[in-house]
């Protein structure tokens, strides 16, 4: 099987998952926070280099304040609970968005685990948090512009949160919806994209095996013939 060096997920589903059991939407959250550690060591087992997964985007702020307050909850567990095995793993953790918005205790954290495995070099796990595809294209070219660099394709390529991982090879979308919800804009021009109506607390290694097989069919061609 053909497997993609660089795979992003938008984890979609949660909410609705908790809800079709009767469930408060946080219930659903958890269940979701719970099946990252098993999609992540599911992934890097079948040789994925680089799994960058859609945590919390930008416009999630504008969610109820009872939803935001528990997945910023969730995220310091997953941050303080997992670095132990993900240093086990040699993993290099990095977190990509605007994260000057988030808790000065959820920042210490982040940046800690992300300093204590910064050199390791067996798989990349890249989560993206309060993230953005147009806001990370802008905050490229301003890097640009304040190096007065030209603003080309390439230099944009340089500058972006991923650009030492590589574009992802392959993006999968849980839930059901078929858009990518402003996640990886730029990088994401030639990605095959894999669709699944699977909820994203019951998204599982099986369910990740069809997108990796599908993307085996696919005939990448970037443009040309």
């Amino acid at each position: 099987m053909k497997i993609p060096s660089h795979v992003g997920i938008i984890m979609d589903g949660n909410g609705r998952w908790a809800v079709s059991r009767g469930k408060k939407r946080s219930y659903g959250h958890k269940a979701g926070s719970d099946n990252v550690d098993r999609i992540t060591t599911h992934a890097f087992n079948r040789g994925v280099k680089v799994l960058t997964l859609y945590a919390f985007s930008s416009e999630n702020w504008e969610r109820p304040k009872e939803e935001v307050d528990e997945l910023m909850r969730l995220l310091k567990v997953y941050f303080t609970k997992y670095i132990k095995k993900i240093l086990k793993n040699k993993i290099k953790l990095f977190v990509m968005g605007d994260l000057t918005k988030l808790s000065p205790e959820l920042q210490e954290i982040i940046y800690k685990d992300m300093e204590q495995s910064k050199n390791n070099d067996e798989h990349v796990l890249n989560i993206a948090i309060n993230y953005g595809g147009r806001q990370e294209i802008c905050y490229a070219v301003n890097k640009l512009l304040s190096k007065n660099e030209e603003i080309t394709v390439d230099n944009i390529s340089k500058e972006l949160y991923t650009a030492p991982f590589g574009e992802p090879d392959l993006i999968i979308r849980t839930g059901g919806e078929k858009r990518i919800s402003n996640f990886m804009l730029y990088q994401g021009a030639y990605s095959e994209l894999y669709f699944s109506d699977v909820l994203w607390p019951d998204f599982n290694e099986e369910e990740f095996d069809k997108a990796l097989e599908d993307f085996s069919t696919r005939k990448r061609r970037f443009g040309r013939l």
